[in-house]
């Protein structure tokens, strides 16, 4: 679905369905440099599952016009006027990475519009190395290596996904590849500066769940105890064997921790 927004157009999947104002929605958010086709298995599902999906391509991304947005305060905004554009009164909101920050600073700042959040390779701070921030403001392609290598665990470096179809390595690094200039570092900068998400976490009184990877090296279990604990009543899922790029790592254990929120 194809809509104008403060005159850019912006893409949202729907499973190519019409908005039931009767269904609950689920609004899907990717991370850095990605666009909504990294939540297709997910959106899919609960399209099928009873509920309005919107996985959306934030500004500059995928299908979307208009320039990268700066911070994750910006794309929380962003996102909210999708909901008033659209006339979604309240919403479930689920992002990866980058993605899982915006859905702490939605929740954060417009509490009434959101029913539950599902924070999926997530951590806060999400500090992001000198040498990928480097990589990523001069367009080198080492930015996408860097983050492709580290974001998989290392069983999944060689393949090997149950669910046939599922390209891992080469598809993420296609996804990054075929970004806009500039884009990632926007991303990449905006996760490094928001600073606040401990104390927006400790904010927010709807349902949490942190889908997190044994094995990611970019957002490591360890990194989240304070986001673990400034979310008030947080559920923790940890997947065995999964990195940060859970949704390809790990698609249907990761439904299956969805749907203890969703």
């Amino acid at each position: 679905m194809k809509f104008d927004l403060n005159n850019e157009i912006v893409y949202a999947y729907t499973n190519s369905k019409t908005y039931d104002p009767a269904l609950s929605t689920v609004i899907f958010v990717h991370g850095s440099g990605m666009d909504h086709t990294v939540w297709t298995l997910a959106s899919r599902h609960f399209a099928r599952h009873q509920k309005n999906v919107l996985a959306v391509d934030l500004p500059g991304h995928g299908r979307s016009g208009g320039d990268p947005l700066a911070s994750v305060e910006a794309m929380a905004d962003w996102v909210h006027n999708i909901m008033n554009k659209l006339g979604v009164k309240t919403a479930k909101v689920v992002g990866h990475s980058l993605g899982s920050l915006i859905a702490l600073e939605l929740a954060a700042q417009y509490p009434d519009r959101v029913d539950a959040i599902a924070l999926v390779g997530t951590t806060a701070p999400m500090p992001v190395s000198d040498a990928i921030l480097n990589a990523a403001e001069a367009n080198d392609h080492a930015a996408f290596d860097m983050l492709t290598q580290w974001g998989f665990s290392k069983r999944h470096q060689f393949g090997g996904n149950r669910n046939s179809g599922m390209w891992m390595i080469g598809n993420t690094l296609r996804l990054y590849e075929r970004s806009k200039p500039g884009v990632l570092f926007h991303d990449m900068a905006a996760c490094n500066n928001y600073l606040d998400g401990l104390t927006k976490a400790s904010d927010i009184r709807c349902p949490a769940l942190m889908v997190l990877g044994a094995e990611d090296r970019l957002t490591p279990v360890r990194s989240t105890s304070g986001l673990q604990s400034a979310l008030p009543h947080a559920d923790i899922c940890v997947l065995e064997g999964a990195g940060h790029t859970i949704m390809v790592e790990a698609p249907n254990a990761m439904l299956d921790a969805l749907h203890r929120i969703l």
